[in-house]
């Protein structure tokens, strides 16, 4: 069965495995859309209001377009400080059950540089960490949840993941 797994690499990757810090920064409006806001950081690196801003403006001009592309208006948005660069996913919820998602990358600390990630980029096991829980608060919140569109979107903007990522 392990013939057909690389098991140096494999283990060369669970040996440099850590846990990464995934901190909520509320909800924002960006191009048109509400959106909740994180930020995971590598060991060593943080997230405040200044790195947050260009990550914005990518997510705003992502998402201008959303209502044509059949957008619901919500969506989440990370920024991961990582340790070989930096990350910005631009994820919305669209007609149909369905989500959309774009990653951006760049050079550590210079997010003024970040360009659209490869075609068939996916996200890390800390990003998708913050998408599973996304996927269930709107779900439980806003799909399976009580009272009307109000009360559902307030009820999905206030749950939210923080702390340790493994």
């Amino acid at each position: 069965m392990t013939d057909l797994v690389d098991a140096a690499a494999l283990m060369t990757l669970a040996e440099g495995h850590h846990a990464r810090t995934a901190r909520a920064f509320g909800t924002r409006e960006a191009g048109g859309h509400l959106v909740k806001v994180y930020a995971i950081e590598a060991p060593g690196r943080a997230v405040g209001e200044a790195e947050l801003a260009p990550a914005l403006g990518i997510a705003a001009d992502q998402l201008a377009l959303g209502r044509r592309r059949g957008s619901l208006g919500l969506g989440v948005v990370i920024l991961h400080a990582g340790g070989d660069g930096d990350y910005v996913l631009v994820h919305s919820w669209i007609e149909g059950h369905m989500s959309q998602l774009a990653i951006w990358t760049g050079p550590a600390g210079r997010t003024e540089e970040l360009r659209p990630g490869r075609q068939g980029l996916a996200p890390c096991v800390w990003e998708a960490a913050v998408l599973a829980h996304e996927r269930e608060a709107f779900v439980r919140q806003v799909l399976d949840g009580t009272g009307g569109a109000q009360e559902r979107v307030r009820a999905w903007a206030s749950d939210v993941v923080e702390g340790e990522l493994r």
